[in-house]
């Protein structure tokens, strides 16, 4: 991960809203992005399912949502229609921005060594 007070490095990734989106678009306002390893899996959809949840309260704070993953936009197209997400999804298939923001590596997940999201 990033260390704190470190600027985000700006990246550019295919969106669920069919447009490109990059982080320099957002300049001047708040942003959450958030990383996950996998659409539609149990506890990326708890996340994002909150996230779902709680946007109205990040909009009237002026604060933009992001979720990316490896996942396509197909992918993510299937899981914003089945949970209903108001927010965009980036698809990060090359995990170019995963590794730029040093979330992607090995992690130890029911005892054995994969890689994913930390």
């Amino acid at each position: 991960m990033l260390k704190t007070n470190t600027k985000a490095p700006n990246f550019k990734l295919p969106s669920t809203s069919k447009d490109d989106y990059s982080l320099k678009d957002s300049i001047g306002n708040y942003v959450v992005i958030y990383f996950y390893p996998k659409d539609d899996t149990p506890g990326c959809t708890i996340e994002t399912n909150d996230f779902n949840k709680l946007l109205s309260k990040f909009k009237k704070l002026e604060c933009e949502v992001y979720g990316i993953s490896k996942d396509n936009l197909k992918s993510h197209d299937k899981f914003r229609d089945k949970y209903k997400i108001k927010f965009d999804l980036l698809a990060d298939e090359e995990l170019t921005v995963l590794k730029k923001y040093k979330v992607w590596g090995k992690k130890k997940f029911m005892g054995t060594r994969v890689y994913g999201c930390s």
